[in-house]
């Protein structure tokens, strides 16, 4: 990860599977960022992975940071901001998400309401309440293209929110989570329009086919570091020419 140097960073669902596999990378860099901040809904739950045994680091945690709930994430934009000092915030990854099986037939309005809520308009909510913070840190990197390294939204999606390709259908078809990744991906986009004007980034990664909670008792092909791995050289390389793009972690463009 040699292009990709930060001096700080905010992961949202931090306690585990991706977003503590982003922590745990970024920890190990040669020049890890000053700053790593971990977002996550229950900083004291069973679940949290984010004690020291885990990373090997005491992390400031940002939570409780509940995507879904405005008041929450800008109390956790209050106390980034409060770390930094004064400094911008150079990137945000909106990784905390949920999914709830279910097929066409049984789908239901709370089921797509909740699911909604946390994986389209969480991102929303992050990138407004963070905006002031990502523009500061554009401002103080010289340079006039657009980087991960000055300032960049990465949103976490899916392949399964490809309208042109109806990714694994046959192995569950999860319509809630499906939509609420295809508007993810015009979210991004629409980020990607208005934000570039204040030097900020946005990007689009389907992680991969990964082995995490979410996954369910089917065993996915492909692991958590090797995904947050393979995103992270991805970061480093990224520029202009790719802000608003769908990309999985490997690099390649995915169809909408």
């Amino acid at each position: 990860m040699a292009g990709l140097h930060v001096r700080s960073v905010l992961v949202t669902g931090a306690n585990r599977g991706l977003g503590l596999g982003f922590v745990q990378h970024f920890l190990k860099m040669p020049n890890p960022p000053q700053w790593i901040f971990a977002g996550c809904r229950d900083p004291k739950g069973q679940r949290r992975g984010l004690q020291h045994g885990d990373t090997g680091s005491d992390l400031p945690c940002v939570g409780p940071a509940e995507v879904s709930d405005p008041t929450s994430i800008k109390a956790a934009a209050a106390k980034v901001g409060e770390h930094l000092g004064g400094s911008g915030l150079n990137l945000l990854i909106n990784n905390a998400g949920m999914a709830k099986p279910c097929s066409l037939d049984n789908e239901t309005p709370e089921n797509m309401i909740q699911v909604y809520t946390t994986n389209t308009v969480g991102p929303l909510l992050m990138g407004q309440a963070f905006l002031p913070l990502l523009k500061k840190a554009a401002q103080e990197t010289p340079g006039s293209g657009l980087s991960c390294s000055k300032a960049a939204i990465v949103n976490m999606s899916s392949y399964a929110g490809s309208i042109e390709d109806m990714y694994v259908w046959e192995f569950g078809q999860v319509v809630s989570y499906r939509c609420s990744k295809a508007a993810l991906n015009m979210l991004s986009k629409c980020q990607s329009l208005a934000y570039k004007e204040h030097g900020i980034l946005c990007i689009t990664f389907h992680p991969g086919w990964v082995q995490t909670d979410m996954t369910g008792t089917r065993e996915p092909p492909l692991t958590v570091d090797d995904s947050v791995q393979g995103m992270l050289k991805m970061l480093s390389s990224i520029s202009e020419k790719e802000t608003g793009a769908f990309l999985d972690w490997e690099g390649k463009v995915l169809p909408w």
